[in-house]
């Protein structure tokens, strides 16, 4: 498969590419993708600014209806969408199915979000005069997205920013640009006027110049903390507005008087089901003392039952990481866990199956303290370390420790613990009895501290970034 940029409405080629590469068998080319650069974007900003005027002036109805026709399509589209997106970002086909109809749901979603955006009238304080409060379109927006979802991400930042009148410059991730592609053709075909969306493939150059070009209006980035510092001082020092998501260290606390089993398969579910490769994954899971050599007895022997293969083989419970570097970044974790007195219960291997691919066995290590790397850093992979804690008030501590606040999930028994719990924690979402993994489509997404910046994702949410206030005064 050749893809190309979408510029203006047009497929553009280039004579520079490179390979994305199925995970699940590296022998095999997913797709060939054109090396965007700075000539790239500024065109698809330019047609973007082109385009704004009419799609931002354009009836409502206009924008609920293009949103609501891409929202069917993929909805049709699912299984062959699922199956692209399982063969290049190497989540089990059910998975990648999954995401794909939360894709769908997205822009259904936010059809109906363009037709409720509203404002407000007030009495002013000087007699015969009225007040408006108007939302309106913020512009040109620039959207850099990750590989970890590679439908649903896009979908969540587009959908917004289409509903609300802006026009977008899509730059996705470079390890899974069929995807991004496929998406912008339904876009395309489901009748966006031109230039309204724009899709620039590439690596990090193509990142960069979207966050430093003067013709963007908004940036919203999914990414690491160190690139999404890069793309804040680009947007900030020429005064754009932006919102980053950037990861988290999500805790998971076990309380003694938790119902075991449901723990663990909590645990289980938020640690190591696609791979590990979720922003709001539990990767590290405090323990009240009391129960801590029976959970992680349990969760190892769940662990190691789960079988890892290919994403498109049916048996397949755990994918292969999704691209070479994270694959290496697992294995190095492992041995940084180990080196700094982590115990590994089970997996951290390497494995080779049929075919060659990116594939560890899910890891649990045991006996960290909290101020260890593994415990401190997002390592994106299936590996799960645990923490040892007296009491409730030991974990809650533990729990609000490091950069991140993304999620935060604790199980127990207890209403009062599970409410202290939920007040205290330092995190954007709390899960009680749940995985930390797992939001719906219409509610905020967001968190604290270092994972994210700027006004939240998704839902009711999603207006405060992707529209703009105008205060407008009426006299006789």
């Amino acid at each position: 498969m050749k893809l190309s940029h979408l510029i203006d409405g047009e497929w553009v080629a280039s004579d520079a590419s490179a390979a994305s590469i199925n995970p699940s068998n590296t022998e095999e080319v997913v797709a060939h993708y054109p090396l965007g650069g700075a000539a790239e974007v500024d065109a698809a900003v330019a047609a973007a600014r082109r385009a704004f005027g009419g799609w931002a002036a354009a009836s409502p109805e206009v924008r609920s209806d293009l949103l609501d026709r891409v929202g069917s399509t993929v909805m049709a589209r699912a299984a062959e969408l699922g199956e692209l997106l399982a063969r290049e970002e190497g989540k089990t086909r059910a998975e990648a199915t999954g995401e794909v109809m939360r894709a769908a749901r997205i822009f259904k979603y936010f059809a109906g979000e363009a037709l409720r955006r509203h404002g407000r009238t007030l009495e002013s304080t000087r007699p015969g005069l009225d007040v408006e409060v108007w939302r309106e379109a913020v512009g040109v927006v620039g959207l850099i997205t990750p590989w970890n979802f590679p439908i649903a991400i896009p979908a969540w930042k587009a959908a917004p920013a289409l509903a609300f009148g802006n026009t977008v410059v899509l730059k996705p991730a470079q390890h899974t640009p069929a995807v991004a592609h496929a998406l912008a053709a339904i876009i395309a075909e489901c009748g966006a006027p031109a230039g309204v969306f724009n899709l620039v493939l590439g690596q990090g150059q193509v990142g960069a110049a979207v966050a430093a070009h003067p013709g963007i209006d908004a940036i919203s980035f999914t990414g690491s903390q160190a690139v999404g510092g890069k793309v804040a001082q680009a947007a900030v020092a020429r005064g754009a507005r932006v919102q980053l998501e950037m990861g988290g260290k999500n805790p998971l606390v076990v309380l003694a008087d938790a119902n075991l089993d449901r723990a663990v398969a909590i645990a289980l579910d938020g640690g190591f089901f696609q791979t590990g490769q979720r922003c709001t994954a539990s990767s590290r899971v405090i323990v009240e003392d009391a129960v801590h050599d029976r959970f992680v007895a349990a969760l190892a022997e769940r662990a190691s039952a789960l079988r890892v293969g290919a994403a498109l083989d049916p048996a397949t419970e755990v994918g292969p990481a999704s691209n070479q570097s994270q694959y290496e970044q697992n294995l190095r974790y492992i041995d940084i866990a180990t080196a700094d007195g982590g115990r590994l219960v089970t997996g951290g291997d390497a494995l080779r199956l049929d075919t060659p691919g990116y594939y560890m066995r899910p890891a649990l290590i045991a006996d960290t303290a909290p101020d260890m790397r593994i415990n401190r850093e997002e390592v994106f992979g299936p590996l799960v370390s645990t923490v040892r804690v007296k009491d409730y008030d030991e974990a809650l501590a533990v729990a609000n420790q490091g950069d991140f606040g993304l999620s935060a999930g604790i199980v127990t028994t207890s209403l009062a613990r599970a409410r202290h719990f939920r007040r205290n924690v330092r995190a954007g979402m709390v899960m009680v009895n749940l995985p930390t993994a797992g939001v719906d489509y219409h509610v905020p997404f967001g968190g604290t501290r270092g994972s994210s910046y700027g006004p939240r994702e998704q839902g009711f949410a999603a207006v405060d970034f992707y529209t703009q206030m105008k205060t407008v005064y009426v006299g006789d």
